[in-house]
């Protein structure tokens, strides 16, 4: 990342070691860990920013365009005055063609009458035997 060999980076840890100590050296590796991520997600957040501002200005590059090639289009494509039929007028109430020429075919099949429910049949059930009862007296 920054273009630091392996031989740097052991004499950086080595004067760390001295400089630090050893008791104090993992609550600074932890503190340097910390500050480098919180840099690292802001210069992700500042990229994502960027390139959302990107994004934008690319999509309304090509909005115009496409607004320049589809007005070329209907200008290239389009009908003479005369062609155009006349909408000013009112439109036909029905429709000059049957939409169903053939009529549909009526329901032939009976479905059974539905069958009188039962009411449900309930199993006696089997007494249960009764425990002694457990007062502390002999029987």
């Amino acid at each position: 990342m920054f273009g630091i060999d392996s031989s740097e980076l052991m004499l950086i840890a080595l004067v760390a070691l001295l400089v630090i100590g050893p008791k104090d050296l993992p609550k600074a590796m932890r503190w340097v860990g910390q500050w480098v991520g919180k840099a690292r997600a802001m210069s992700r957040h500042m990229r994502s920013g960027f390139d959302a501002m990107m994004r934008e200005a690319e999509m309304e590059e090509m909005q115009k365009l496409w607004a320049q090639q589809n007005e070329a289009i209907m200008k290239a494509t389009a009908l003479p005055e005369n062609m155009l039929p006349d909408l000013s007028g009112p439109l036909p109430a029905e429709p000059s063609y049957d939409p169903w020429p053939v009529a549909p075919p009526e329901a032939t099949v009976e479905t059974p009458p539905a069958a009188e429910a039962a009411p449900p049949v309930k199993k006696p059930r089997k007494p249960r035997a009764k425990k002694p009862a457990a007062t502390g007296e002999a029987a």
